[in-house]
């Protein structure tokens, strides 16, 4: 049996790697690919008996490659499963190979867990980090160099550097870096294995922005008893419409009765906000709105079809979603169906039209400061869409293209907008309006985060540069994705800063990231809670080459 050219292909590496000494071969240009028997079982059709086996392949992507092959001399491809959605098996086997669903999501926690039980350093309950120039939240400065003190996974003290600690305990020696808060990514859609990535980027707080509401919970689980290493998890509530479009999560609704009974599925579950989705009726946002305010929970989303940006923040959006959905506000008519490609498509063709000095613009930035509504923009998620024509390499992870998996760097070759050659200009010249109209909310006081909505860890990089290249300062952007992520989730109190009291969220950076922006690619070590984790290490346990190198730790 074969299992489709792509399926096929993934078992003709796993015979090569499984021939190969060590189960190790060198991939062209760069990088490596290695192969792991993660599991096996015995299948029966019939009377007729197959022994099968789970593998792992390394180095394709940041993620490995599973597949399920003969447990034979042969080794044929017999099975590949995305567990829970989609399995694909020899005619007839469908059945049999159902199994397979739990042994390989068994199989993969088990993974996880071994890297995360290898990844995490802990140094006990508490350390110092010595000669470090902290970024104050307040100024957006770096401070003279100072010694950090950690108890508990929370900070305790802050001394000039050179302090005379009070007991023998680990030291980590910045040598003058830069420690930062950790990084608040505010808008995934996140997986089990997102989380390594999220923490090699500095990431350690991210906002769900729509998942199975099972899973995740999981996968917060599993985060907090430390069986997964990933960031804190603080998850929004997703509501969508039911239409031939609806995002089938879920909740999907047919009125605003069954609206409100999602919102108090999630109130009651403590979600601190609810995000309502592209077939949401606009008559219902209004009363969804002020139902979700009512149980002090806030409201954000995608403008709904048929709508404009300037009607949802005036039926109770506390927050909008994506800087397409925020420009279209002066591209639509009451008849675009967003919910089609058309909200991509009326950016490239029609956005480098508007003027940014209109008064229509004026006043909807206006309408935005005066309710307070602030703007998750996920710049990063739409820079190839409008800024790489055919051809071109992917400006959103050319700084990083180098040092991943060459079938990732290769990916990012193709830009699934396929951009007319005539109207690359046009296409352009509508994504810088979209950063333009980004620097006059930032100059109007309107509240501003970063997320991402794509790869984890590189794009919150990459949306950081690309604030900075709106005409917002390096080291507001650094506030934008600190300080902002958590006041608005309401953490503002226990995280955000390097204060003494705050969890010890921290990350250390080579250079100085209030300059030069670029600088938070170079994370050195990243500390989650107290514990400490090496991005240097978890890049390369995913075949990716590391950005910068740890800093040394003496143990008394």
């Amino acid at each position: 049996m074969r299992g489709g050219p792509r399926f096929e292909t993934t078992a003709v590496i796993a015979r090569a790697l499984l021939a190969a000494p060590g189960g190790r071969l060198a991939a062209l240009p760069t990088g490596a690919l290695s192969i792991e028997r993660l599991a096996a079982t015995a299948l029966e059709l019939d009377g007729e008996k197959q022994a099968v086996a789970l593998f792992a392949i390394h180095g394709i992507s940041t993620q490995p490659s599973f597949v399920w092959l003969t447990d034979d001399d042969e080794r044929r491809f017999f099975a590949f499963v995305y567990p829970g959605y989609v399995l694909v098996a020899p005619s007839g086997w469908s059945q049999p190979a159902a199994a397979l669903d739990a042994l390989q999501k068994d199989a993969e926690a088990k993974l996880l867990e071994a890297l995360a039980t290898r990844l995490a350093h802990r140094y006990g309950d508490e350390l110092v980090i010595r000669n470090a120039r902290v970024f104050d939240t307040g100024t957006g400065t770096l401070t003279a160099p100072q010694d950090v003190y950690v108890h508990d996974g929370r900070i305790a003290a802050l001394y000039p550097t050179g302090s005379q600690a009070s007991a023998a305990m680990p030291s980590i020696d910045a040598a003058g870096r830069a420690l930062l808060p950790g990084l608040f990514d505010m808008h995934v859609h996140d997986d089990a294995w997102n989380g390594l990535l999220h923490l090699a980027g500095g990431v350690t707080t991210v906002r769900d922005m729509g998942n199975d509401n099972r899973t995740l919970r999981e996968l917060a689980q599993k985060s907090e008893a430390g069986r997964l290493a990933a960031p804190r998890i603080v998850a929004a509530g997703f509501i969508e419409g039911e239409s031939p479009h609806a995002s089938r999560a879920d909740f999907v609704v047919g009125d605003v009765e069954a609206a409100k009974a999602a919102v108090d599925w999630y109130a009651q579950r403590g979600y601190p906000q609810v995000k309502l989705y592209n077939s949401i009726r606009p008559e219902w946002m209004a009363p969804i709105a002020q139902y979700a305010h009512e149980r002090g929970m806030r409201v954000s989303g995608h403008v709904p079809a048929f709508a404009r940006a300037e009607d949802a923040v005036r039926a109770g959006y506390d927050e909008l979603q994506h800087i397409n959905q925020v420009m279209l506000n002066f591209l639509v008519t009451p008849d675009t169906d967003t919910r089609t490609l058309a909200r991509f498509y009326l950016i490239g063709e029609k956005a480098a039209d508007v003027d940014l000095d209109s008064r229509e613009v004026r006043d909807f930035i206006a309408l935005l400061k005066e309710r307070g509504t602030v703007l998750d923009p996920t710049l990063a998620a739409f820079e190839y869409m409008f800024q790489q024509a055919k051809g071109q390499p992917n400006p959103t992870f050319a700084a990083v293209a180098d040092h991943v998996p060459t079938s990732l760097a290769r990916e990012w070759g193709t830009n699934v907008m396929d951009i007319p050659p005539d109207k690359v200009a046009r296409y352009y010249a509508g994504y810088e309006k979209m950063l333009g109209f980004l620097r006059l909310a930032h100059e109007a006081g309107i509240t501003i985060l970063a997320g991402t909505d794509d790869i984890a860890g590189f794009t919150l990089h990459r949306e950081l540069e690309l604030e900075v290249k709106a005409g917002i300062p390096p080291a507001e952007a650094l506030r934008i994705a600190t300080r902002n992520g958590a006041q608005v989730l309401g953490l503002w109190g226990d995280s955000g800063s390097i204060e003494r009291g705050k969890r010890a969220d921290l990350i250390l950076v080579e250079g100085d990231p209030t300059r030069n922006i670029s600088d938070i690619r170079r994370v050195g070590l990243v500390m989650n809670a107290g514990v400490v984790y090496y991005p240097a290490e978890i890049h390369e346990s995913l075949g990716v080459r590391r950005f910068a190198d740890p800093p040394k730790v003496t143990l008394p």
